[in-house]
């Protein structure tokens, strides 16, 4: 039988990046969250922290973790259930999603139950193709991804897609690709992209020449509005979803560099499979409104399949 006191001191080194904040929000001291850790390490016979710059789980302290949030998460509910009318009792909901959802629809389709629900959101932000490893590890209880295939224990809903362009000013057009979208430009040409974990756009010059070619020179800028910024500035091109260009595409402030090369990246929202009313509640608004105003999955169009 697990001691929960130990368990959410790991919980809390792994959620705060370190056993001093940990500490603090936990109102103990550093050496008395050590302990704890190394006292559930103790009773499992198992190393459960990387003790690293920020800590991280092991493999053995994921599985703990992923135990610990489910009973918290149930725990909650059950709490609810024998009180609903607990004054100021806030439930926090660990979530993980990708920037780009974050910053255009997300946050409209999580209002509604924010409004409802006396509901404190954690949110973890990582590319599309990483937050379903937030769930992997237990961090979260749910996350936004291009992942297709649920995790274990958990359930996987379509919410929709993002169809992503590359675009970049009429001016910056007709400074670098003044003869077209060529592997010589593109050589040259400022790329803005996420960070380095974001492939999106030599996945479109791979598509378009056949490699990448050569070292592409890149602004890196992991902050969706802000890699939106530097492009409408005209400092560099990337790859942007349809969601967040369409008025300025429409009003010519940006233009496709490369016509017929969109990529369509099929949003799913992972979560849980625990029958938590809650975890159930926020999973049904997230889809109700993502499907209201992503893209359809089953329209076609373009090289990389349906867009």
């Amino acid at each position: 039988m697990l001691d929960y006191k130990l368990v959410e001191a790991l919980a809390m080194v792994v959620r705060e990046g370190g056993f001093e904040k940990a500490a603090r929000a936990m109102h103990l001291t550093q050496s008395a969250v050590s302990q704890r850790v190394k006292l559930l390490e103790d009773q499992t016979g198992q190393v459960l922290l990387v003790r690293s710059t920020p800590p991280q789980a092991t493999g053995a302290g994921s599985e703990v973790l992923k135990h610990y949030r489910q009973v918290e998460r149930l725990e909650g509910d059950l709490a609810e259930a024998m009180a609903p009318d607990r004054a100021g009792a806030l439930e926090v909901l660990p979530i993980g999603v990708n920037a780009d959802s974050l910053s255009t629809w997300f946050l409209d389709a999580v209002r509604p139950i924010l409004r409802t629900r006396k509901l404190l959101l954690d949110l973890s932000v990582d590319d599309q193709e990483q937050t379903h490893n937030m769930l992997k590890r237990g961090e979260v209880v749910g996350c936004v991804s291009a992942r297709v295939t649920p995790v274990q224990g958990c359930l996987a809903t379509c919410l929709g897609r993002m169809v992503y362009r590359l675009l970049a000013t009429p001016g910056f057009v007709a400074a670098w690709f003044a003869d077209g979208f060529t592997p010589e430009a593109a050589r040259i040409a400022p790329a803005v992209i996420f960070d380095r974990k974001d492939d999106m756009h030599n996945k479109v010059l791979v598509r378009a020449f056949g490699e990448v070619p050569g070292k592409v020179p890149t602004h890196y800028i992991p902050s969706s509005e802000k890699f939106l910024d530097m492009v409408v500035s005209g400092f560099g091109y990337g790859m942007v979803p349809d969601y967040q260009s369409e008025q300025l595409r429409e009003a010519g402030a940006l233009i496709d560099v490369a016509p017929g090369f969109a990529v369509p990246v099929d949003l799913y929202w992972h979560c849980w499979n625990i029958g938590s009313p809650l975890l159930e509640e926020f999973s049904k608004a997230l889809f109700e409104h993502a499907w209201m105003v992503l893209a359809n999955p089953s329209e076609e169009t373009g090289p990389f399949g349906p867009v």
